[in-house]
């Protein structure tokens, strides 16, 4: 996914690459409202990360992921996942499997840390 002109200037974000790898796991996408600015997209979702206010943030992706998480969703969608091979944005539970998350957990710790500094401050 890749910060958004907006995401590359927002103080929570600051120092995160400008593209970056994250969870995805869904088929919808969060709705905006007129104050939203989106922060993160990728192309196959235009509205990854959403803010909708100082201290109010919609993630579409998943950067919270981990292997149990992983293997969660595999065992709840073993034929979802079957019935969609070879589309272009579904990975097959091997893959799945092999993608390292740390990086993105990371970057969700920041965030997170960050976003209660701030609130913390108010």
């Amino acid at each position: 996914m890749t910060l958004t002109e907006a995401g590359r200037r927002h103080p929570l974000f600051d120092g995160f690459d400008e593209s970056f790898d994250s969870g995805h796991w869904h088929h919808d996408m969060p709705g905006l409202t007129a104050d939203a600015t989106v922060l993160a997209a990728s192309e196959g979702c235009p509205r990854q990360i959403v803010a909708y206010g100082r201290f109010l943030y919609g993630f579409q992706c998943h950067m919270e992921f981990d292997r149990d998480i992983v293997e969660g969703l595999i065992e709840s969608a073993e034929e979802e996942l079957t019935a969609l091979a070879g589309h272009r944005f579904v990975q097959q539970p091997e893959e799945l499997r092999r993608n390292d998350h740390r990086a993105m957990n990371e970057r969700l710790e920041v965030f997170l840390d960050r976003l209660v500094a701030a609130y913390t401050a108010a």
